[in-house]
């Protein structure tokens, strides 16, 4: 049972990582939360996958940095905000169940509460460096 969940919490990184690699490129499409996704599912899978994963540019460039500041910036939240309720507008009209469409609702309800009151809003770092000098 834990091989299984190990092998599935690894697949699941990989698909993150895809998706992930995939926002980096496509600007509709934001790659951190994917990133995010892909080190946490890395480090439920396995100590050799976590490490692998720690040890490349993506996380150096994309978790690390996320992780050291410690929040986002308002352009940050707005993209990933418009381009998850973009999604999810879709999945609600493409969807012909009331119940699913309620529950896509509510979610994306909870998401905007969580970005505007769980993650610190932060300054661009543009401004920081000038007010340090």
């Amino acid at each position: 049972m834990k091989k299984m969940k190990s092998i599935l919490f690894m697949l699941l990184g990989f698909i993150a990582l895809v998706f992930g690699i995939a926002g980096t490129v496509l600007p509709v499409l934001p790659g951190g939360p994917f990133y995010l996704l892909s080190a946490y599912c890395f480090a439920k899978s396995s100590k050799r996958m976590e490490a692998w994963f720690q040890n490349t540019t993506i996380y150096k460039k994309y978790v690390v940095t996320f992780l050291e500041k410690k929040g986002m910036t308002v352009k940050e939240k707005i993209r990933i905000n418009l381009t998850a309720d973009f999604f999810i507008l879709l999945s609600v009209l493409y969807v012909d169940i009331l119940l699913v469409r309620i529950i896509l609702i509510g979610l994306a309800l909870y998401k905007h509460y969580y970005f505007i009151k769980k993650i610190p809003t932060i300054r661009p770092q543009s401004y920081q460096v000038e007010e340090s000098q």
